[in-house]
């Protein structure tokens, strides 16, 4: 008896339920708890007011924690209750978890394994089919993203990342001010804002009360925005602009290496932070910068740093001053590569200059992608889409498990 009652408490067991035996199997290295409920008892159920009388029983088996080195199970004697219609129900024990044969308990600790290792991972180490944790971690997911409050969201981050080999991506929104992902889609064209709308209007949020947009200048994003987002101040991410000009810059520099060996290992040189340089590095970037007229590389460098430069200014209006005539100067220069840079500006000038007042950036988004890339080669990749948009919503989601389980309460989010 007082076996029982230690196990009772240790698995937080309440009336009418009650641990009836323990039977320890040291050479299958299980331990096996019953749990039964008192005679006469009577249960609720969702789907009708009110105590229902037992029409008839059956044992369920739960998985729970390791007792020590131990598999733990739970054999459970459940009710069938009879509801004022005349159908019958089968209960759920409150310590069932929300896929077939784990205890919530059980579930939670699979969850918090899954957010920090690949679920294969898990799998060897709980002893758990690898098809059945990722199951519990999509239901999760799905029930933890279908109770979303996102009528708050003013602010929004897009960007893509890749999902496996080649060009197989997946588009990212979040929440800006949670830093937070709200939504995952297949598409990478203005059908991603539009679905990106539905989640919000399906969440009690408003897609014309969305103030800001961070994006990169992807014609389909544009046209979606436009047509779904009507009043997000569209801001075109200072980092993307300058992405744009070093990849022009490195395809200055490969062409012109082909008849000018020394330009050869000069790639990091010219791409990173001149500040980061070290003293050699340093050198050789002077000394390409010397040749300025006799080298094509060296101007799409000093342009490249001319636009960063610009670009951090605070003035909107400087920032659109300062960029008409680097545009100019850019287009009238020999340096192709540079030059469609100079049209992409020119194009999308008003969405680049908001970046001085907006600030807005998915500086953070690629900071997850990061997390999201490092998850998926662990991964050895995902096949699946559901896979992929379940391992982002866990790491990124910053989704409220503690609804849905309360030993998620607190566990990190």
């Amino acid at each position: 008896m007082a076996e029982a009652k230690l196990f009772e408490a240790a698995l937080g067991i309440e009336p009418p339920w009650f641990v009836r035996d323990v039977a320890f199997d040291v050479k299958a290295r299980t331990l096996t708890i019953t749990v039964d409920f008192v005679a006469g008892s009577r249960f609720g159920h969702p789907e009708a007011a009110g105590e229902h009388p037992v029409h008839d029983t059956g044992v369920k088996r739960y998985r729970h924690l390791n007792f020590f080195q131990h598999e733990c199970i739970l054999e459970v004697r459940v009710p069938r209750v009879r509801l004022p219609d005349g159908s019958v129900r089968q209960v759920e024990p409150p310590f069932a978890g929300k896929l077939t044969g784990f205890t919530l308990l059980f579930e939670a600790l699979i969850l918090a394994f899954c957010r920090e290792m690949p679920f294969r991972a898990v799998s060897r180490l709980t002893g758990v089919s690898l098809h059945r944790v990722m199951s519990l971690c999509e239901r999760y997911v799905d029930l933890a993203v279908a109770e979303r409050d996102l009528s708050g969201v003013r602010e929004l981050a897009i960007d893509e990342t890749s999902r496996a080999r080649g060009h197989d991506y997946v588009t990212i929104a979040a929440d800006s001010a949670r830093r937070a992902v709200i939504a995952v889609t297949k598409e990478r064209d203005a059908k991603a804002i539009e679905r990106l709308a539905a989640e919000i209007t399906a969440h009690g949020g408003d897609p014309e009360a969305i103030e800001s947009l961070s994006i990169d200048m992807s014609p389909a994003f544009i046209k979606g925005v436009a047509a779904h987002l009507p009043n997000a101040q569209v801001t075109f991410d200072k980092f993307h602009v300058i992405a744009h000009a070093s990849h022009a810059l490195d395809l200055t520099r490969r062409a012109e290496q082909k008849r000018d060996p020394a330009l050869k290992g000069l790639r990091w040189t010219l791409l990173k932070d001149s500040q980061a340089l070290s003293a050699a590095a340093r050198e050789d970037l002077d000394g390409l910068i010397g040749a300025i007229t006799t080298r094509r590389t060296a101007p799409a460098w000093v342009y490249r740093e001319q636009l960063r430069e610009i670009l951090n200014r605070k003035q909107v209006n400087v920032v659109r001053l300062m960029l008409k005539p680097w545009c100019t100067n850019v287009s009238r220069s020999k340096v192709e590569p540079m030059k469609a840079v100079a049209r992409l500006v020119r194009a999308h000038l008003e969405g680049i200059c908001a970046w001085a007042q907006t600030r807005a950036t998915n500086g953070f988004l690629e900071a997850l992608n990061g997390l999201f890339q490092a998850a998926k080669r662990k991964a050895r990749g995902y096949g699946r889409f559901s896979t992929i948009r379940t391992v982002i919503f866990l790491i990124a989601g910053k989704l409220d498990f503690s609804k849905i389980n309360p030993h998620m309460a607190g566990q990190p989010t």
